[in-house]
């Protein structure tokens, strides 16, 4: 069968059972405590004391002493023994009449209490009564009733009647419900209500009427078709019938047992699952009984007890089948048999693990995860299936009892490459499920370092971060892994993680230089940014030639992209990478314009180094037949922004280079800086022909300085339009014009009236004049707003004058001073705007109240 649940141990032999009469045999039997009653085909009640032992050998043996037999005198067989231990009675039932009897001399109780024409009576094992000497009892009589009776030490109480359709043969009763076969079929009775609901019917010729209460308001049933139906108070069925043996004789229920017994067998089944689990050989087999949790059965002349295998044993030998389902359930119930819940729990996380490799070898990994995880499994015992997969350093040894019993994953897989990856996944999987969580709690070395082996043989992008953030991987076992599978990459990543960084340099730069191959790897770029952040300023200098010498553009960002929280050394100061940068030429000119824009040092060499080295690359370009026409704009356009951006740098040694070519804009722009504005518009407007440049350099130059210089450079202008020494003065007409009606421009109208020819007419000027007048009205009608506005605002400051002055202070010998809180002794006193009156001296700051700290004024006193 499934499982061995009990096993059949004698408790009282047939040598020990009777006197010499060998026709006495065993009808009924009740067992409370120690205490075993007998009650025989013949009339005797017998009383034994049973003693439980555990032999040397762990088994269950019993010895029994006879302590007294009854004899009633009825001649009739005994049909029921109930113990009622609160009272000290047995309630007997025989010849259809139901008697108590002392519990310890087996005598009749002197009142001489009894119940006739009974004939089946049992006790309600969830009384609704809170007396606890007194017992509930429901008898069903030969007549087509039943009735319940309260029973005292000495009395029968009856307290109700409940008729039926047809006669009860057995009952059970649980609280205010009582199941009941009648002759016909079974019903459900609430004695409260009076309300009987029938159920199925019985088929008494083939079937033997049998109800046991199974828990709170639920029965069992012996049903048709040897079938075991489990009936609710309610009258419905929550559990899937039993299929049981032919003839049973009785039924009884130990969670999660239930136990039948029929004249050749004894047959156990799970209340879980409705299956069999055990059939014990046992012939002549006439009473089953549970009491308190232990289950005797006897024969005509011999008593036996079922005890219960261990649950350890019983779920050890499920895993043995590899039967995971059933030994969990089993062992989920494993609790309802007094196991403190500490115990349990440890139980069942020992059975869980267990189970979670069983499934784990038959490669049932969705199973195989969720018990690892419920059952706490220490991930090491999982990674030690794995070969190689614990760190080289670990001293871990598997549990003791063995967990189970694999050697490693080439048992399991037997070569088999495909099945190797599906475990590897698994692997994988369950590692990055737990990675973080209480079920990987103290084993982040352990669970970082396989997954870096498992993501380095098959190139997971996953690989990278594992090793970059928050790594728990150890150096000198996981080295020797990504050098096998090439990753170099996340080689010298975890060199720098930790703190290897020459030897993460060395190996990237071994990247860069093709020595070696990684697809993962980000470029020269990661190289120069690692070198950027890294605070090792002489490992830096160790890689910056290597750096510059291939891509100078990008090797410079070691210096110009440093942490802006980073403290300044000697080994990074300015002029020291300004001095070696020398012979990097487009690395110089990208620190300077970092130092120069970014920075913002206003150091004039910088300023004037970074001019210099823009305008060598202007004259380079210019006698360079070669160079495109865009690259020279470019150069031009950064140097002319450099000199009209900058006033640091040295004028006159840059316009000493720029004037011996044809660099007009440029010096255009440095006449500008030694503020020579005539010789600057006149490169612009003779040499350049730029007109639109020339009031530009009038905006741009008179930027945040007063209005007169801005007026004083346009007149600059307009004068060189109007120069009479320049021979094609005729061609400055329009530009002439063009300024004066300029909506940018800002003239003194009564000079450009002064400085314009005698020959130009109104006509010409008709724009500019227009405009002139009415911003000179605008002018005037706002000065006159002004002037009005300031005249009310003085008014209205005398009204507050007046209106203050106008107010009477009033001092009395009672008033005192508000600092101090003495009376004033003089005439003289300080009041406060708010009314606060003190004495002279106690008026510390005249514009702030000395009592609220209120400021009247922003002078100061």
């Amino acid at each position: 069968m499934s499982v061995k649940a009990f096993e059949l141990v004698p408790a009282i032999e047939r040598v020990k059972l009777m006197s010499d009469k060998a026709k006495t045999q065993i009808e009924c039997i009740e067992l409370c405590g120690k205490n075993l009653y007998i009650g025989t085909n013949d009339c005797f009640v017998i009383h034994y004391v049973l003693e439980e032992k555990t032999s040397q050998s762990g088994k269950v043996v019993y010895g029994s002493e006879k302590q007294g037999h009854k004899y009633l005198t009825l001649k009739k067989p005994i049909s029921q023994l109930k113990a009622a231990p609160a009272l000290n009675r047995i309630m007997v039932l025989c010849d259809s009449t139901l008697t108590l009897l002392n519990m310890f001399d087996l005598e009749p109780i002197l009142t001489g209490a009894k119940i006739k024409g009974v004939v089946y009576f049992c006790l309600n094992e969830n009384p609704v009564h809170s007396n606890p000497f007194s017992v509930e009892v429901c008898v069903a009589l030969k007549k087509r009733q039943i009735q319940l009776y309260t029973v005292t030490e000495d009395k029968i109480i009856h307290t109700r009647d409940i008729s039926l359709p047809e006669p009860a043969l057995i009952l059970s009763m649980d609280g205010v419900f009582v199941c009941a076969a009648l002759t016909s079929q079974y019903c459900m009775i609430n004695y409260e209500s009076n309300n009987v609901q029938d159920l199925f019917p019985l088929e008494n010729e083939h079937t033997k009427a049998i109800i046991k209460r199974i828990s709170k308001e639920e029965f069992l049933l012996s049903g048709p078709s040897a079938l075991g139906m489990f009936v609710t108070s309610a009258g419905i069925s929550q559990r899937p019938p039993l299929q049981w043996n032919n003839n049973l004789i009785g039924v009884t229920f130990v969670h999660p047992y239930i136990v039948s017994m029929n004249d050749e067998f004894i047959s156990v089944h799970s209340i879980l699952d409705q299956q069999q689990k055990q059939s014990i050989p046992f012939q002549g087999g006439s009473y089953l009984g549970e009491y308190d949790g232990k289950i005797f059965v006897s024969s005509a002349k011999e008593i036996y007890s079922l005890v219960p295998v261990a649950w350890e044993k019983q779920i050890q030998s499920l895993l043995a089948d590899k039967r995971v389902a059933e030994a969990l359930e089993l062992t989920k119930n494993a609790k309802k048999t007094g196991l403190s819940r500490e115990k349990f729990m440890r139980l069942f996380r020992r059975i869980q693990q267990q189970a979670a490799f069983i499934e784990f070898s038959q490669q049932h990994f969705e199973e195989a995860r969720e018990l690892f995880k419920g059952g706490q499994i220490d991930v090491r015992e999982v990674l030690s299936l794995y070969p190689k997969m614990l760190p080289s350093s670990s001293n871990f040894a598997r549990a003791v009892p063995p967990l189970h019993d694999i050697a490693d994953l080439n048992q399991l897989t037997k070569g088999d490459i495909e099945v190797m990856k599906e475990y590897k996944y698994f692997l994988r999987s369950y590692l990055e499920e737990i990675r973080g969580t209480r079920e990987g709690m103290g084993f982040k070395q352990e669970i970082d370092g396989a997954l870096l082996k498992l993501y380095a043989e098959v190139n997971s992008p996953e690989l990278i971060p594992l090793i970059a953030i928050d790594s728990g991987c150890d150096l000198k076992d996981c080295t020797e892994v990504l050098e096998q599978y090439h990753r170099y990459h996340a080689l010298g990543l975890l060199y720098k993680f930790h703190g290897e960084n020459d030897k993460a340099l060395h190996t990237w730069s071994r990247l860069v230089n093709g020595e070696i191959e990684d697809e993962s790897f980000p470029g020269f770029e990661f190289v120069v940014e690692f070198l950027a952040n890294l605070s090792d300023h002489e490992l830096i200098w160790k890689y910056v030639d290597w750096a510059l010498e291939k891509d100078e553009d990008i090797g410079v960002k070691i210096f110009t992209e440093r942490p802006a929280s980073e403290a300044q050394t000697e080994r990074l100061r300015p002029d020291t990478v300004v001095d070696y940068l020398h012979k990097f030429p487009k690395a110089v000119i990208s620190y300077l314009e970092y130092l120069v824009f970014q920075k913002k040092l206003e150091k004039e060499k910088y300023h004037t180094h970074l001019a210099v080295l823009y305008l060598d690359a202007v004259l380079k370009l210019l006698k360079d037949p070669s160079a495109k026409k865009e690259d020279q704009d470019i150069a031009r356009s950064k140097l002319r922004h450099m000199l009209q951006m900058s006033n640091l740098y040295r004028v006159q040694l840059i316009l000493g280079k720029v004037r011996e070519t044809d660099m007009y804009a440029e010096c255009a722009i440095l006449y500008g800086k030694l503020e020579e504005h005539d010789k600057a518009l006149r490169i612009l407007v003779h040499k350049l022909k730029d007109y639109g440049g020339a009031e530009n350099y009038c905006l741009v130059n008179s930027h945040g300085k007063e209005h007169s210089y801005r007026k004083r450079l346009f007149h600059i202008l307009l004068n060189v339009y109007l120069d009479p020494n320049y021979e094609r003065r005729d061609v400055l007409l329009g530009p002439a014009v063009a300024l004066l009606n300029s909506n940018e421009s800002d003239f003194d109208t009564v000079k450009v009236l002064q400085a314009l020819p005698d020959s130009w007419s109104v006509g010409l000027l008709s724009q500019f004049l227009s405009r002139a007048t009415r911003k000179s009205m605008n002018h005037s009608r706002t000065t006159r707003i002004e002037r009005m506005l300031a005249r009310g605002e003085n008014l209205q400051v005398k009204q507050a004058s007046i209106q203050l002055q106008s107010d009477p202070v009033v001092l009395t010998e009672e008033q005192m001073c508000a600092v101090c809180n003495r009376a004033f002794s003089e005439t003289t006193f300080v009041r406060y705007p708010n009314g606060v009156v003190t004495h002279v001296h106690c008026a510390k700051n005249k514009h702030v109240c000395p009592v609220t700290g209120k400021l009247f004024s922003t002078k100061k006193s």
